[in-house]
């Protein structure tokens, strides 16, 4: 009877815990991963506090490549002789003193194609359009060439870049050759200055954005010099064309073109408030697959002052973007016509000429109080340029060192720079 108390007691006991806990009997067996592990000292490890998960994030956006149709460009067995351009700016005089070296060109365009030959090895390349880093229309190509080309003459390609040594960023922020996102230049513009271009060619043009004008504020905060097109006019815009952007903002080099005449060219922008001119007509350059092509306008001026400007931070490393771009606009050639500037960007006196007050940090004056043209002095008569006098012999030359005592020199004097007594050979590096 006593035994069966007992028993009875017991299945009483457990009916009780079976009504009492039933969610100890539903709970799963824990996952022996997510059990305790007792520390060296017996006491188990705290159990992790429970998290939330978090929200579902959309899918990262998908680059779209970009369809290339792109013509054929010219092969370099065509390139018979040295292009005019190179010829009248004369930039091989400088490499003896700089090439370059050291310094980060950015070009914010279409792409670049970096396996070409002359640029092969030395161009980095970022996208903010979201089609792919090809270039589809070549323009951003031969921009990069006109700026950086390496010598090719031992392999019989005449074309050179200004500024060999340079390294180059290509940041793409066009995909057609007009009506382009402004916010992809302006965020190209930032891009290459967090990256340490010191030179930013931007040879493209629109209208005045508050994004665009920001980027150019944020870069030159840094340091960089933005080296822009003065843009490009059609004849039914004649009379109604604007300022180029952001060419006409403060503080950035603009750049004018000229023919092989030497003359502004009829589709240069002259509303913008031009820095300096380039050649801009009948230019050879690099071309994506390897070829080249010949192409004109104020987009293809603008890369040879880049390339100066390049020459010219690297030989003096410490001069601002705004030392930089007076010592462009002083040394220049001279001009008179509206929309030229300071006239014809000169490679050897930017680099080389001493300004007046430019070690001690001053700025040099500004050269629009010097309306007078200065033709620079050229082996043959080129650009249709001639002496009113018949003059033979000695005093041909007589009159040619006349002509450069009593003119080029007390014009730049009167610019605030002097002539450099170094000489630097007219011969380049070859390779």
């Amino acid at each position: 009877m006593k035994a069966r108390r007992v028993a009875w007691g017991a299945i009483a006991l457990v009916a009780v815990q079976l009504l009492t806990c039933p969610a100890a009997l539903a709970a799963p067996s824990p996952d022996p991963s997510q059990r305790s592990t007792p520390k060296p000292g017996g006491t188990p490890e705290p159990k992790p506090s429970k998290k939330k998960s978090p929200s579902p994030q959309p899918p990262p956006q998908r680059e779209t490549k970009q369809e290339c149709e792109i013509k054929t460009g010219i092969p370099a067995g065509q390139l018979q002789e040295e292009p005019w351009a190179q010829k009248r700016l004369g930039f091989t005089a400088v490499w003896e003193l700089t090439t370059g070296k050291g310094v980060t060109v950015a070009v914010v365009d279409s792409g670049v194609d970096a396996s070409h030959p002359q640029l092969k090895g030395r161009v980095r390349t970022i996208d903010v359009t979201g089609t792919g880093t090809r270039d589809c229309l070549g323009h951003g190509t031969q921009a990069a060439g006109i700026i950086a080309a390496r010598d090719m003459r031992r392999r019989q390609v005449p074309f050179l870049g200004v500024a060999p040594g340079v390294r180059l960023l290509s940041i793409k922020a066009a995909v057609q050759q007009s009506g382009n996102d402004p916010g992809w230049t302006a965020k190209a513009i930032r891009e290459a200055a967090d990256r340490g271009a010191k030179v930013i060619n931007v040879s493209s043009q629109s209208p005045d954005y508050p994004s665009l004008r920001e980027a150019v504020k944020y870069a030159q905060r840094k340091d960089a010099v933005i080296v822009a097109a003065a843009g490009n006019i059609q004849d039914e815009q004649r009379g109604t064309q604007t300022p180029a952007y952001p060419a006409a903002y403060p503080g950035v080099v603009a750049v004018g073109a000229v023919g092989e005449s030497a003359t502004l060219s009829s589709f240069s922008n002259t509303e913008t408030p031009v820095t300096v001119v380039a050649p801009g007509e009948k230019i050879v350059s690099t071309w994506p697959g390897g070829g080249y092509n010949i192409d004109q306008g104020t987009s293809f001026a603008t890369p040879f002052v880049s390339g100066v400007a390049a020459l010219v931070r690297s030989y003096h490393p410490k001069l601002s973007y705004k030392q930089v771009k007076r010592r462009l606009e002083v040394t220049a050639d001279g001009g008179s016509a509206n929309g030229t500037g300071g006239g014809m960007v000169n490679p050897l006196q930017a680099v080389t000429a001493v300004l007046d007050g430019e070690e001690e940090g001053e700025e040099a004056p500004s050269p629009q109080a010097l309306p007078v043209y200065i033709p620079r002095p050229e082996p043959e008569d080129r650009f249709g340029r001639t002496l009113a006098l018949s003059l033979t012999g000695g005093a041909l030359a007589l009159a040619a060192s006349a002509v450069a005592a009593g003119i080029i020199i007390p014009a730049g004097r009167r610019r605030n720079w002097r002539p450099s007594r170094r000489q630097p050979s007219t011969e380049g590096p070859t390779g």
